[in-house]
């Protein structure tokens, strides 16, 4: 019995991460990304520290519900004004391990959630 859920074409779907990049929908992406189910992007910011409100932007210009925070190898938590700049903005931001994230992403996307991703590439 195949369980793959049916994920509508042109869908972002996250199927390969580790030694410092990702896989997404076929496409390889050095480095960390940003996803939403309509795009995926190259995102510049390479470790925890490096995260700001504007790095997020163009997820939170996305209009999104959930805004998924890959922290990297181990979940993180990002500064309480961090997390208060994202939810005035709309979404509310669940920072975990960029595993976890990833993972997570797929789940709600293939529910057809408002759901973006924000990953930092572990090795």
């Amino acid at each position: 019995m195949d369980i793959t859920p049916h994920i509508a074409e042109g869908r972002q779907l996250v199927e390969r991460y580790g030694a410092g990049r990702f896989r997404v929908t076929g496409r390889v992406f050095e480095g960390s990304v940003l996803v939403t189910p309509e795009v995926a992007v190259a995102w510049p910011v390479t470790c925890f520290e490096e995260l700001t409100v504007e790095s997020l932007e163009p997820l939170l210009a996305a209009g999104l519900d959930v805004l998924l925070l890959g922290c990297g190898p181990r979940l993180l938590r990002p500064a309480k004004s961090l997390r208060e700049a994202v939810r005035a903005r709309g979404p509310v931001l669940e920072p975990m391990d960029t595993g976890a994230a990833a993972r997570t992403y797929n789940v709600l996307m293939a529910e057809e959630r408002r759901v973006g991703a924000a990953l930092i590439a572990i090795d």
